[in-house]
């Protein structure tokens, strides 16, 4: 079983529930759990890998890079608070479309877990989903976790 994360709170909610639903304590479980989180490269979010100064590349490297590890250590944090242990971890850096569907075929994943960011129609079709594609494209089962909405 493969999750995939990010940084957002949507992720971090898709990995608990597989948590919570898949590898409860004392329940037997059948699968191998691997945390995936796709790091986007700088040259990526400027668009155009010859824009910006070397240092501002740099520094976002360096936020990246910091990033991409408080986003493995939480996900650390949350499977030891629900004991599991027989986890792996992996930063991979790449378009998470192709870094997850790529991971499902190398891990020989049957089931890809994803959160939902939530976008209407016109925000999906400006940045695009990654949920939407994996479904389409992993070679395993894509199960898209979205978080309840609060009642106010």
């Amino acid at each position: 079983m493969l999750v995939a994360l990010d940084e957002s709170e949507h992720s971090f909610y898709a990995l608990e529930w597989t948590l919570n639903h898949f590898f409860a304590p004392n329940v037997g479980h059948s699968f191998k759990l691997h945390v995936i989180h796709a790091r986007p490269s700088p040259a990526s979010l400027l668009g155009m890998g010859e824009i910006g100064s070397g240092e501002f590349v740099t520094l976002m490297e360096t936020d990246l890079k910091r990033t991409a590890t408080w986003t493995i250590e939480k996900a650390k944090a949350m499977c030891s608070d629900k004991s599991v242990d027989d986890v792996s971890m992996e930063i991979v850096e790449g378009d998470p479309r192709n870094v997850l569907c790529d991971a499902v075929d190398r891990h020989h994943a049957t089931i890809l877990v994803v959160g939902s960011h939530g976008y209407g129609l016109v925000k999906r079709a400006v940045l695009g989903s990654i949920s939407d594609y994996c479904a389409h494209h992993a070679h395993c089962t894509v199960m898209i976790v979205k978080r309840p909405k609060l009642k106010h």
